[in-house]
């Protein structure tokens, strides 16, 4: 699957609507941005299961501020809806297919039942 383009209207129907998404915050100006595109296109094309989307943060600018982006790039990663990655700086082929192999391998009903104790104390 190549990469998709995500806006404010689209980006919660697209992390909750999916299991695995990968999200690239980045702007044409952006030196690592673009360095990183290469890498970012290429897993998509080979982890077809995951969703691969990029969000432009100078076009969406209310996005990345919701998004608390301050530093780009920045990869979001959501599993189930959830938000379990998120760094920023670009990541070397090697290191973001490790992290895709972590992602698949998240045990979720340990990730929930995290979040619900962390959210009832």
């Amino acid at each position: 699957m190549a990469t998709i383009d995500i806006t404010e209207k689209t980006f919660e129907g697209t992390v909750t609507g999916n299991g695995i998404v990968l999200v690239d915050f980045w702007a044409a100006w952006c030196g690592p941005c673009r360095a990183f595109a290469p890498t970012f296109s290429a897993a998509s094309e080979k982890h077809t299961d995951i969703v691969f989307a990029k969000v432009d943060t100078e076009a969406e600018q209310a996005l990345a501020a919701a998004a608390s982006i301050t530093s780009i790039p920045t990869l979001m990663a959501f599993r189930d809806g959830i938000l379990v990655f998120s760094q920023p700086g670009a990541l070397n082929p090697s290191s973001l297919d490790q992290l895709i192999e972590r992602l698949k391998a998240l045990d979720m009903t340990e990730v929930q039942a995290k979040l619900a104790s962390r959210q009832s104390a």
